[in-house]
This record gives C-alpha cells, structure tokens and sequence, in this order.
C-alpha cells in the first residue's frame, strides 16, 4: 500500500516520511544549521539556506501536507506568521470577507496591519452563507473563515461557501486549528488554503510555537514559498522536530480530546449554574447539522457563560480552577481555561466583541486528556 492511501491514523505516523538518508534514523534529526556546503556555485542536495529550507522542516511539511490530504506544506514561526503570508498575496484595493467571530489576533492583523496597506476587510456572520453573497464584489479576493470559530464555536459550511468562492474566482482560506484534520480536511471541501496554528493540537505540548499552511494547487504554492522565503518568518529545525513528533500522537489525543470534550459539554450543559455552553455536538448548536456532515467529531473546545452573566464572576471562576489551568492557548495535552475578553480577543472592541457573543462573562476550556472525573470536580469547586 502508498502511502497516499493510508488512513488517517497511519498517516500522522508515516505521512510523506521516510528514513533519514544518512544513517536510517526513524525520526528526522534535527539539522541544526544555518547553511550548506556547496561542490560549486548551486552545486549542493536540494538545501543552500535554511530561511530558504531547512531538512527537518521539509519532512514537517511534508506530514502537513499528508495530513490535510494536500500536496504542499509550508511551516512559519508562527500562526499569525503563516495568516500574513496569506494576506501577502493580496494588493492595496483587494477586500477580504471574513467571519465576524474570529481570532483577536487574526483581527488585530487583518484591522491594525493590513487595513493600513490599502486592504479592506468585511466581517460577517458565516452561520448562513447568503450573507458571503451580499458582501462580494469586484474587489473581493479571498474569503477567511474559522471553524469552528474562535470562541463562539459557531459552525460555517465549508463545501457551501468553497461553491460561492468558485464561483466567483475567489480564493478560500479555512483556519483549521480547532478541529485539526483529524476531524475535518478543508481541502476536500472545496478550500484553497488551509491554515492552522500548529502551536495548538498539532504540536499538542504546549512547548512550541509553530504556524502552518496547506494547499493543492501548484501555482498557488509557489507563491506562497516565494512569501515564505521572502519574508523569512520560517520555523527553526527545532520547532519544526517537536511539531513532527506532537502530530505522530494527534490522532491518540484528539480521541480522548473529543471524549472528555463530550463529557464536560453534557456536564456544564446540566449544571445549575450554567446560563449557556456553546459546543457543536448539541444538537441545538447553530448549524449542528453542518458540523456533523464535515465533521467526524465535536472537538475538546468548549465556551459557556455563568448563571448571572458578570465579569467578576467569570474571573472569580477561572481563578479558582485548579487542574484547568488559567492561561493564553489550547489544544495542548493539559486542560486550559481563558477569559476570551481579557485574553485572547481583548485587542476586539468591546462592542465588536459583544455582537458575536463574546461578552464579559464568557469562559472558554480547552479540554485536555486527563481524567474527566478530576476536570468535573475541578469545574464543580470552581462554581461552587
């Protein structure tokens, strides 16, 4: 059997690798160096630079690629280093459509960075895809969505709005942190760029910090390496070592990641003290219907909102939390617990924040992979 028709579990292991040319090693070593001997001028093995490329970062690619069921992967220093490479291959005059609930630092770009340079940036909601329709015209480039979105957990349907972007000659970017590509492969829906912050579930250790893209078509590669070395916002070999090794284990954890994600779900949702959890799997969850169609799974992000609705309870709950540990991120192997209004997306005005729900009393998990019986009693102490 190729490897291109491995299932999903083997591919995360042996996806676009093979053993180290030198000596076998099972693992890519990590070729921590700058630069490459050369027998004469552009006489080398496939590597001169390391901005430009770097082995250890080829065989990351290379799994990305597999992984996401694309054909080129490309590795930055970061989520949002990957986001601006994207935001590169538009002019001054192009517009962008995006979800109106998303990332605050992909909001941060896209409105402090990008709005300077010409580019103009029209947030909508995604929950029905009409709303794309209205907003597109002649100057319209590229559509950016989340899902599901950061941290409403709201569901857009990618092969509905990847139909519209063809239609129009638009190019599609699907940022896939939250589900990774053990639940959902945008590329098979119809998306040109699948994005993620690898930092998150696919390193899954908290102990790196990595972006990433994905794409198909050649053409539309090539100019995002020609970004990528340009710009030189590359991963280092390092980086690029701990993101290989977390996705050997993704499909292991998003399992248990998805189980305990249920548990805590059903749990908040039967709680007395719960106003509102928002998670997909509820079958009153906007667009439920489309999660479950391009989804196998609901994912280990939750967001709810206490009984109540004040910012001072919501702070008081998160820092009673124990095993929930208060901090910036997710998707790693511990379970985490945000105040998005604080946190991740205070850089969104206060009355932006508020139209798409996130409001002052809003705390978002990331559900890890411990024992769901100690994350229930941690929630329990933390609302008591």
């Amino acid at each position: 059997m190729s490897k291109k028709e491995l299932k999903f579990n083997s591919k995360t292991i042996h996806g676009g690798q093979q053993p180290d040319k030198a000596y076998g090693a099972v693992m890519p070593p990590i070729y921590q160096t700058s630069t490459y001997a050369q027998s004469t001028p552009g006489g080398h093995l496939g590597y001169e630079y390391s901005r430009s490329a770097n082995p250890t970062r080829t065989a990351l690619e290379n799994a990305l690629a597999s992984i996401e069921n694309g054909e080129y992967g490309m590795a930055f220093a970061s989520g949002l280093a990957a986001i601006d490479a994207v935001m590169k291959l538009l002019e001054p005059g192009d517009e962008v459509i995006s979800t109106s609930d998303l990332y605050g630092g992909s909001y941060r770009l896209f409105k402090r960075v990008y709005e300077k340079f010409g580019i103009t940036f029209r947030f909508v909601d995604m929950g029905h895809v009409n709303h794309i329709k209205e907003q597109i015209n002649a100057k319209t480039k590229l559509v950016w969505i989340e899902t599901p979105t950061n941290p409403m957990m709201n569901i857009i349907d990618i092969k509905a709005v990847s139909e519209i972007t063809k239609n129009h000659g638009l190019l599609l970017a699907v940022d896939n942190t939250f589900a990774t590509p053990y639940l959902q492969r945008p590329l098979d829906l119809g998306a040109d760029i699948v994005m993620h912050s690898a930092t998150k579930y696919l390193g899954g250790h908290s102990d790196v910090v990595v972006g990433a893209l994905v794409v198909s078509d050649k053409e539309l590669a090539d100019r995002l390496y020609f970004i990528q070395n340009a710009s030189g916002a590359v991963c280092g070999p390092m980086d690029s070592f701990l993101t290989l090794r977390g996705i050997k284990t993704l499909h292991v954890r998003m399992q248990r990641h998805c189980e305990n994600g249920e548990a805590i779900a059903h749990f908040l949702n039967n709680h007395p003290k719960i106003e509102k959890v928002y998670w997909p799997g509820f079958e009153d969850h906007p667009n439920h219907k489309v999660a479950k169609d391009q989804m196998s799974g609901f994912g280990g992000m939750i967001s709810f909102v206490p009984k109540g609705g004040s910012y001072e309870d919501a702070i008081k709950i998160v820092e009673k939390l124990k095993i929930f540990t208060l901090a910036e991120s997710l998707g790693g192997v511990e379970s985490l617990a945000g105040h998005p209004a604080s946190m991740t997306h205070a850089s969104i005005p206060k009355a932006e924040r508020e139209k798409s729900g996130v409001v002052d009393a809003l705390i978002r998990l990331s559900v890890g992979i411990e024992d769901v019986e100690d994350l229930m009693d941690d929630l329990e102490q933390a609302l008591a």
